[in-house]
């Protein structure tokens, strides 16, 4: 397979376009076939209720080259049923389980060129996104609906190595309502944390760590991350909450926690717990673990790791995970399909 002209080492985490992407319609109560679309562009009509009434959501996942050459994709099916999850907290029609999976491989193999060869540290980064597309402007559900999916070259998240961060807990604004749509993929849920991002970082800090909206007390989320950390007593403790996004790569960290003899804990966790914490980490797709070196509350602050030293667990866990992704660690669970590209 011949691959794109790009200097892969030198990649970044930006997007780049491909080839084509995909566009599949639901209309008069069935979706369609779909259809490859070359470019990057999409055509939405000015009252779409997408662009006024939220009905949007979204996935990401990644695929990476082995060192056989093959297309690995990770827990595409935990996407495919999160995305339905989505839609139907937001209203909107769901995207077929099967009919997802069947889109992605398609996707994959349109832009073949574009998957980074292995060892290059960079995979391809694929979004499914769920668009209600009806003209409207009374405030009800879409009739129709888009699925698209579009795929980039992404770099590591990291180019020079895991690097801790600091975070600041976030007391005045909130991610997400009790009780709301915060556990759904939706765009809006990021939206509302822009601003909370932008003031942390003119503190100085990477990233804000929210508390629950209703009685502040109880961690929740990281910005765009799911939040864990390792207790001073060898657990793996990660909060639990309506408001929170289930989080593919939390699930699968929590698994692998368990097969190394760790006790896991979904709970709600309070920040005053913060003083047990021994590690801790933000996890998703993009990064898979950002590792966190302090966390402030108030007037207090926590010391999770010294410089750019990151702990032996979280380290483990990052290697054990990235591992099992681009297949140079046994796969036990079937979290990882081949995609045939020819």
């Amino acid at each position: 397979m011949e691959k794109a002209q790009i200097n892969w080492s030198d990649l970044s985490f930006t997007y780049m376009e491909t080839d084509s992407h995909l566009e599949y319609y639901f209309r008069d109560g069935k979706w369609d076939e779909g259809a490859v679309v070359k470019g990057d562009q999409v055509s939405l009509s000015i009252a779409a209720t997408c662009l006024h009434y939220g009905q949007e959501c979204f996935e990401g996942l990644k695929v990476f080259e082995d060192k056989n050459g093959d297309a690995l994709v990770f827990r595409i099916d935990e996407n495919a049923k999160r995305l339905k999850h989505s839609a139907e907290t937001l209203m909107m029609e769901p995207f077929p389980e099967e009919k997802f999976i069947e889109a992605i491989y398609r996707l994959v193999r349109e832009n073949k060129r574009f998957i980074p060869p292995y060892g290059s540290g960079a995979s391809l980064y694929i979004r499914p996104v769920m668009l209600g597309v009806s003209g409207l402007v009374g405030v009800k559900p879409s009739d129709d609906y888009l699925f698209l999916a579009f795929c980039t070259p992404v770099g590591p998240y990291f180019p020079t190595g895991l690097k801790p961060i600091k975070l600041l807990v976030e007391e005045t604004w909130d991610r997400a309502a009790p009780e709301g749509v915060g556990h759904a993929k939706a765009g809006g849920n990021y939206a509302a944390g822009l601003r909370v991002s932008k003031k942390v970082k003119s503190l100085g800090y990477q990233e804000a760590l929210y508390l629950d909206a209703k009685q502040k007390k109880y961690i929740d989320e990281s910005g765009p991350a799911n939040f864990f950390a390792i207790t001073k007593d060898g657990k793996y403790v990660t909060p639990k909450s309506n408001s929170i996004l289930a989080s593919i790569t939390n699930k699968s960290l929590m698994t692998l926690a368990r097969e190394m003899g760790m006790e896991v804990e979904q709970r709600p966790v309070d920040i005053a717990e913060m003083d047990t914490f021994k590690e801790a980490g933000c996890c998703g797709t993009a990064a898979v673990i950002t590792p966190v070196k302090t966390i402030t509350y108030k007037d207090k602050s926590v010391t999770l790791a010294e410089g750019d030293e990151v702990g032996p667990v979280v380290t483990s866990l990052y290697n054990k995970l990235t591992g099992i992704q681009c297949g140079d660690e046994e796969d036990t669970h079937g979290w990882v399909r081949k995609i045939e590209l020819d």
